[in-house]
């Protein structure tokens, strides 16, 4: 009962939060971009809890259910990712500019400003599905009667965290979700940092974690190398650091920055922060593994250790902290497709000169269909894959389709206008059809196709078609 007050209660906030703020939008500036006034500290509040979404929560949580120690590894890919943003978050502040595809119209023209949206869109609307269903997960485990049988289906759970993250994406966007975000990167560390002696304690130590592996089986769970191989390595760290270096969400943040310098201090400061909260979520669910032998539990590893292994009190504030993040990272991949087809689309070719009142009215209510789009792609992926698959899936989308030409608009000035459309639409294309078509099977050695995920061809072959394509063209353009 004190995990599901604690939770209400902090939704109610976030709910007060929203209808505050939701008086002080405007123009599709405060709406999109909070009206360009965040400060470094704010910034970084809001990007920590961005980044460690459900991806990190429950994905890398869930996989170290699965491998145990070496799952410690899995940061290094964001990290690095976010490291070299440090570079182009004051290049994007100063471009003024508040969409990711806008940057690549305004660098390659239309038709790469239309594909880039494409993909965008599609790989968002995948990772806002997940976050419903970890909402759902984390609804049915706290939605419990006296006999702690659940009161609700994940089902059910799923639609109820469904219209609640639209309803409250639309009252204020970013406005409303930089500032709640603060507070869910606060919570979240001090949690995490508190939870993990408790369970480290709570598994007997070392000893005791290695004990309680062997008893289960899963005596490789203790050992850091030797579980990955190398292409295991690149399967699981490249997505991230391709989608951080390109992440629509964290260029929207650099342009609601109040300067070019407070962009990137924020970001330097980011990178440890990143680093810390990762390492602590992959720690307290490789101790939690040791202590959960059931693996039906284990796929929400974190989310049972919040409600079973950890003190009542700490428990609660913690599954508070995953909600926080559920809904955090859920508005900002709604707000972005939103955002970028009021601009990309409506403002650039139906209705250039519309008021300020009518882009914030269609804002919201692209907001609305697109988060009924993303339940529908939640109900197709519901139980197929782990969060962990979806997550590396979209975010290959993503980073193969529109990083290499993005991190081309700001650091080469050779890249042309084809080079980039054959970029975005052969990261996009081989990643939907690398697991699909049955000639690439025939073509590569099954050893090699039956461990290489979609992202290495990906990102190969989208890179090589800029490059060469650019330079063949370079002259004519």
């Amino acid at each position: 009962m004190l995990h599901l007050t604690v939770v209400v209660t902090y939704l109610l906030i976030l709910v007060g939060v929203g209808v505050y703020k939701s008086r002080k939008i405007k123009t599709q500036s405060d709406f999109a971009v909070a009206g360009r006034s965040l400060t470094p500290w704010i910034l970084v509040g809001t990007m920590l809890a961005t980044w460690i979404g459900t991806g990190s929560i429950l994905g890398n949580a869930g996989k170290t259910y699965e491998t145990g120690m070496a799952a410690l590894i899995l940061p290094i890919g964001g990290t690095l990712g976010i490291l070299i943003l440090t570079r182009v978050a004051g290049k994007v502040r100063k471009f003024e500019k508040i969409t990711v595809p806008e940057i690549l119209g305004e660098r390659y023209g239309p038709s790469a400003r239309l594909l880039s949206l494409v993909a965008l869109v599609m790989a968002y609307m995948v990772i806002v599905s997940y976050q419903y269903n970890a909402g759902g997960a984390v609804l049915q485990t706290v939605l419990v009667d006296a006999d702690g049988h659940s009161l609700v289906s994940i089902e059910t759970g799923t639609i109820i965290a469904a219209v609640f993250i639209i309803l409250y994406t639309l009252l204020a966007g970013l406005l409303s979700v930089a500032y709640t975000d603060v507070g869910n990167g606060i919570i979240m560390t001090i949690s995490l940092i508190i939870a993990f002696p408790i369970l480290l304690t709570k598994a007997g130590g070392m000893n005791g974690m290695e004990a309680a592996f062997a008893e289960m089986g899963k005596p490789e769970h203790m050992q850091f190398f030797g579980v990955y191989s190398g292409l295991d390595i690149i399967n699981f760290c490249l997505p991230p650091f391709l989608l951080v270096l390109g992440d629509a969400n964290m260029y929207q943040r650099f342009s609601a920055s109040k300067d070019a310098k407070g962009a990137t201090t924020a970001t330097s400061v980011l990178v440890l922060a990143v680093l810390l909260i990762e390492l602590l979520i992959i720690a307290c669910s490789w101790i939690s593994a040791s202590l959960i032998p059931d693996a039906e539990s284990g796929r929400y590893v974190l989310i049972y250790a919040s409600h079973t292994l950890l003190p009542a009190f700490l428990g609660a504030i913690m599954m508070t902290t995953i909600v926080g993040i559920i809904i955090s990272t859920a508005d900002s991949f709604l707000l972005v497709p939103a955002n970028s087809l009021v601009r990309d689309v409506y403002l650039n070719y139906i209705n250039p000169h519309a008021s300020e009142k009518k882009i914030v009215f269609l804002s919201r209510a692209t907001v609305l269909v697109l988060g009924i789009i993303a339940y529908a792609v939640s109900l197709i992926f519901a139980r197929s894959t782990t969060v962990f698959e979806k997550a590396l899936y979209a975010y290959t989308i993503y980073g193969a389709a529109i990083t290499p030409s993005l991190f081309a608009a700001f650091f080469w000035k050779g890249a042309t206008k084809a080079g980039a459309v054959a970029s975005i639409v052969s990261g996009t294309a081989v990643t939907l059809i690398w697991k699909e078509a049955t000639f690439i099977r025939r073509v590569i050695p099954e050893n090699i196709y039956g461990n290489l995920d979609e992202v290495l061809p990906a990102i190969t072959v989208s890179l090589i078609l800029l490059v060469g394509v650019s330079l063949l063209t370079k002259e004519k353009e």
